[in-house]
C-alpha cells in the first residue's frame, strides 16, 4: 500500500495532520517545503495545492486540502485509532461541532491577534485590531474552558481530532500569553504539548 504523502513546513497548519498521523502511528511520506527558496510556489507544487500554502496531502488518487479536512479524511480512512466516533455514535455531534468551532469560530480571532502582535512588521501591526482580536478570542476561550471543566479532552477520555485542532490553537496563544485568564485550558495545552506525537509534529 502506497504511503499518503504530506507536504509540511513547520509552524504552520501542516503541524495538524503530521501530528495526528503521529499520533495515529500511520506511516507517511513527509515532503518538506523550503519557504525561503519559495517552493511552495512551484508550478509543480501550485498543482497540488493551487494557494501554495500547506498542507496538502496526496494519498493515492486522493490530493487534499485545508488542515481540517485532512485531518477528517485521515480519521475516517483510519477507524481503528479511534480518532473520530463512527457515524451514528452518540457523541459524533459534538465530534463535528467542536471540529467546525476550530477552524471557523477560534481561529480567526486567534490568528488576527497572531498577525498583529508578532507575524506581520511593526509598520502592519494594528493595535486596535489586535484588541479588538483578543477580545473576542476571550469569548471562545470561556466557551472551549466550560466544555473542559469536568474532561481531559473535549469528547472525554481520549484525544480526538477536535483536540488536535483547537489545541494546536491554543499552543500558539499560550506562547504569546493569551491564555492567562484561562487556567484549565493552559493545563489542556500542557498536556496536549507534552504530547511525543505533537513533540515529533514540529520539527
Amino acid at each position: 500500500m502506497t504511503k499518503p504523502t504530506l507536504y509540511f513546513a513547520p509552524r504552520t497548519r501542516a503541524t495538524r495532520p503530521r501530528w495526528l498521523l503521529e499520533e495515529m502511528g500511520v506511516s507517511y511520506e513527509l515532503k518538506r517545503l523550503d519557504w525561503g527558496r519559495r517552493e511552495h510556489k512551484d508550478e509543480a507544487y501550485l498543482a497540488i495545492h493551487p494557494h501554495g500554502a500547506v498542507p496538502a496531502l496526496v494519498d493515492g488518487d486522493v490530493t487534499l486540502i485545508e488542515s481540517g479536512a485532512i485531518c477528517a479524511y485521515l480519521a475516517e480512512k483510519h477507524p481503528e485509532a479511534g480518532m473520530a466516533p463512527p457515524v451514528g455514535a452518540s457523541d459524533r455531534g459534538r465530534y463535528l461541532q467542536w471540529m467546525f468551532y476550530a477552524t471557523a469560530t477560534l481561529e480567526p480571532p486567534g490568528m488576527r491577534y497572531l498577525l498583529h502582535t508578532s507575524i506581520f512588521p511593526p509598520e502592519r501591526r494594528s493595535p486596535q485590531i489586535a484588541a479588538q482580536s483578543l477580545a473576542e478570542f476571550q469569548g471562545t476561550a470561556r466557551v472551549l474552558s466550560k466544555a473542559l471543566e469536568t474532561s481531559s479532552f473535549l469528547l472525554g477520555d481520549r484525544l480526538t481530532v477536535p483536540d488536535v485542532l483547537v489545541g494546536s490553537m491554543l499552543s500558539y496563544g499560550s506562547s504569546l500569553g493569551m491564555l492567562s485568564s484561562w487556567p484549565r485550558l493552559a493545563a489542556y495545552v500542557e498536556d496536549l504539548t507534552a504530547r511525543p506525537a505533537f513533540k515529533r509534529a514540529q520539527d
